[in-house]
């Protein structure tokens, strides 16, 4: 197909607030061995990309400087030694960075096709998150089907993947928002127990409901002092996954726990893992987890879908929290 010679993409002006972001025009980005080209219809928001537009998470040297972490679009070319995919077949994709342009370089092997009964609009909110969820809930802490998972965030999109993931594989599902309404939302996406942590603390609920066990695995991306919290209501040989820290890495806790429970504590960056790692995260979802959208067991919540010249705007909407479910940025 034929290429223009630039695009419109995304441009931080300096690191801040929102409205440092702002439309510029500019080459195509060089398409390497093993890479395909994107022609980007919808790509998704994340928390990554708010902090990277503030300064506070840099991407790494051989990455675009472009924001944008997932897309979904047209295959435009091809790189050299790519097998398996043809100009103009649709994809979502997880992308190292450049999401926020009308043309996308990401490996081949980040690719998978739309999962089934979804849109373009709809997949750009699939990657980040799916890979994500699935390798921390799936890969790092080994979840078991009947066990019990505490998921914080419950309207995010991490959260409602997680929630989705859990249910479908016949977890006990407790969750934390923060609204009444939030609240009845998750219940509807699968949640067996959805806590208001405005009006409860979720430690104390979470040891209730479980009749003093606690519970099996968590998933956290708030960190502060939720990560006590979250150890105490872990249940013998419990593990959490540190996804974010929405409240602040450097915590204390009380060590007592993890040694009187003998609880596992891990984390992870997506960004920064391997590539044969994200190839290998992208054929799992294909195998496990395509088949349960074909299912109508999972869904997308898009909260609100912006053009491309507004990110400003839907970075403000992420950082407000007042939303359930995904952002999306139109691109064309």
């Amino acid at each position: 197909m034929s290429l223009p010679a630039t695009m419109r993409y995304v441009a931080i002006r300096e690191p801040g607030p929102p409205d440092v972001l702002g439309i510029a025009e500019g080459p195509l980005p060089a398409t390497k061995a093993g890479e395909v080209l994107i022609e980007v219809a919808y790509a998704g928001v994340n928390r990554p990309d708010c902090l990277q537009r503030s300064g506070a998470y840099p991407p790494p040297p051989d990455a675009s400087p472009i924001v944008g972490l997932e897309v979904a679009g047209r295959i435009a070319a091809l790189g050299e030694g790519v097998v398996g995919w043809q100009v103009g077949d649709e994809v979502c994709a997880l992308t190292p960075g450049g999401g926020y342009a009308g043309y996308c370089a990401t490996p081949a092997g980040f690719c998978l096709p739309l999962p089934p009964g979804l849109s373009l609009r709809e997949a750009a909110g699939v990657p980040e998150n799916y890979f994500t969820v699935w390798y921390n809930l799936f890969d790092r802490l080994h979840f078991a089907a009947g066990e019990s998972v505490l998921i914080h965030g419950g309207t995010s999109g991490i959260g409602l993947t997680a929630i989705q993931l859990a249910h479908a594989h016949g977890a006990v599902v407790y969750t934390t928002a923060g609204s009444d309404e939030k609240v009845a939302f998750c219940r509807t996406m699968g949640a067996d127990h959805a806590i208001n942590y405005r009006t409860q603390d979720f430690s104390t609920e979470v040891w209730r409901l479980t009749g003093k066990r606690g519970v099996d695995v968590v998933l956290d991306m708030v960190g502060g002092d939720y990560v006590d919290r979250n150890l105490r209501a872990m249940a013998p040989e419990g593990r959490l996954a540190q996804i974010a820290f929405l409240q602040g890495s450097r915590v204390e806790i009380e060590m007592r726990h993890v040694m009187m429970k003998r609880l596992t504590v891990t984390g992870s960056t997506l960004r920064a893992s391997p590539t044969a790692r994200k190839v290998a995260l992208a054929n799992a979802l294909r195998e496990r987890v395509w088949p349960l959208f074909a299912q109508g067991k999972l869904k997308i919540v898009v909260a609100q879908t912006f053009p491309l010249a507004e990110a400003a705007a839907a970075h403000t909407l992420m950082e407000s929290g007042r939303l359930i479910g995904k952002i999306i940025l139109a691109v064309r």
